[in-house]
């Protein structure tokens, strides 16, 4: 695990937003961890945060030329990112969408710069992958074109419910249907190391089998 990849870890949970104990999910699962990028709720921890987001975008090496942040969690993330980005000397444009049209002033769902050019989409998670094709349909509409998708956490498992799960994430479902590639800062196997080699923290050593049980039974390679 890359030192940026601990550090983000050790940093969501010294922040609380990444938790353990049970939790149901979206799919109805029962899982020992619970990721909410939304307690990320002060300046320093979202600027913190941003950081995080903007070197693992410069990391990977990906082309773009601004960010979209699909509402509502994506639209601080990539306003916050873009910030972040600046600081680090590559000054983007960014632009979010509303849920409803603005039928006065400017007008219409997105708000910021033009959309165009390579288009960085900004989330926190793919749970269904909703706001990705949505947000794929608002940059390709006017013109641009959808190169990346950067979240924070990548849960990696596999996309469904029981008794239908796809052999697939939902982050590789993404990436299979819009021919993009999705970029994590983190994701579960680096969750599954960080707390294996927690040490002297036994609050959460003691999670490590129930993380690695829910690995071996929804995980995706």
């Amino acid at each position: 695990m890359s030192n940026l990849r601990q550090e983000f870890i050790a940093f969501s949970v010294s922040a609380g937003v990444l938790s353990f104990g049970e939790f149901v999910t979206k799919a109805g699962r029962l899982s020992p961890y619970f990721f909410n990028v939304g307690l990320f709720n002060d300046g320093a921890n979202l600027g913190r945060l941003a950081d995080f987001y903007a070197q693992t975008l410069i990391d990977s090496g990906v082309e773009f030329d601004m960010l979209f942040g699909p509402a509502y969690k994506g639209i601080t993330l990539a306003a916050a990112t873009a910030i972040a980005l600046a600081s680090k000397g590559r000054n983007v444009p960014f632009a979010y969408n509303r849920k409803e049209a603005k039928d006065h002033g400017e007008g219409g769902t997105i708000v910021g710069a033009k959309l165009q050019g390579k288009v960085v989409i900004i989330d926190d998670v793919i749970s269904a992958g909703t706001s990705v094709r949505e947000s794929v349909e608002l940059i390709r509409a006017a013109g641009a074109t959808p190169s990346a998708v950067l979240i924070a956490l990548d849960r990696m498992e596999r996309a469904g419910k029981d008794g239908a799960l796809s052999p697939h994430s939902a982050v590789q479902e993404v990436t299979q249907a819009y021919g993009m590639p999705v970029i994590s800062i983190g994701n579960l196997d680096d969750l599954l190391e960080y707390i294996s080699k927690a040490g002297a923290n036994q609050d959460l050593a003691k999670y490590k089998d129930a993380v690695a049980a829910y690995r071996s039974r929804y995980g995706v390679m």
